[in-house]
């Protein structure tokens, strides 16, 4: 299904988000306060205007009510990205993502209506620390206190052995959940899918069981 989107805040994040919602299909409208990283987002997106995003009345006059959902990626002023999302939700977009600095932040984009609030730097740096925490780690996402998902290239001592065998569930309580074979995915392994040489495994635990993932 194809939405359209608003992204407010043309920085690496909200550039970012706004190139790949355009690749996925979706109409999307990018708008910055700065008319060059308009002008350089133009031919990248659906229409790129230069406004200031925290007056209602400027939003209102390029169409931002037509719009389901939008994403507020001010990353330069904590004001600005309030007073943004405000405005959308006052102009009744229904879906409405904000980028916050610090839980403080987070709590008042909340307060004001945002429905998701993402910490993009924070999330980074939680996931680049657990790359620490476990060999041939690809990537990690926090879903809970203490409790995440790992994408890992399985050590060498579990190619060519199935999933029973190593017995990850017994052993460490920890589930697979997807095997990535090439371009193929296999979603919830069988126990007797076998390892193979260039497969990545995705595991679901809590974070101290993981980090005692080894060869």
């Amino acid at each position: 299904m194809k939405h359209q989107v608003i992204v407010i805040g043309l920085g690496r994040f909200g550039s970012a988000a706004a190139r790949e919602l355009h690749k996925l299909g979706h109409e999307v409208l990018a708008i910055d306060r700065d008319e060059a990283t308009v002008n350089d987002m133009a031919r990248e997106v659906t229409h790129a205007v230069q406004l200031d995003a925290s007056d209602e009345d400027a939003l209102a006059a390029v169409g931002a009510r037509d719009f389901g959902a939008a994403i507020v990626a001010i990353g330069s002023s904590a004001e600005a990205s309030i007073f943004a999302t405000m405005a959308l939700k006052k102009l009744g977009v229904s879906i409405v993502v904000a980028k916050a600095a610090t839980a403080l932040h987070g709590s008042i984009l909340e307060r004001v209506g945002a429905d998701r609030v993402v910490y993009p730097e924070q999330e980074t740096g939680t996931r680049v620390a657990h790359s620490f925490a476990v060999a041939n780690i690809l990537d990690y996402f926090d879903i809970a206190p203490q409790f995440g998902i790992e994408r890992i290239r399985p050590p060498h001592s579990f190619i060519g052995r199935t999933l029973s065998e190593i017995d990850l569930r017994g052993r460490l309580q920890l589930t697979p959940i997807a095997l990535r074979r090439g371009t193929n995915v296999i979603i919830n392994p069988h126990r007797e899918e076998k390892i193979l040489e260039g497969d990545e495994l995705i595991l679901i635990g809590r974070d101290d069981h993981l980090e005692q993932l080894a060869g």
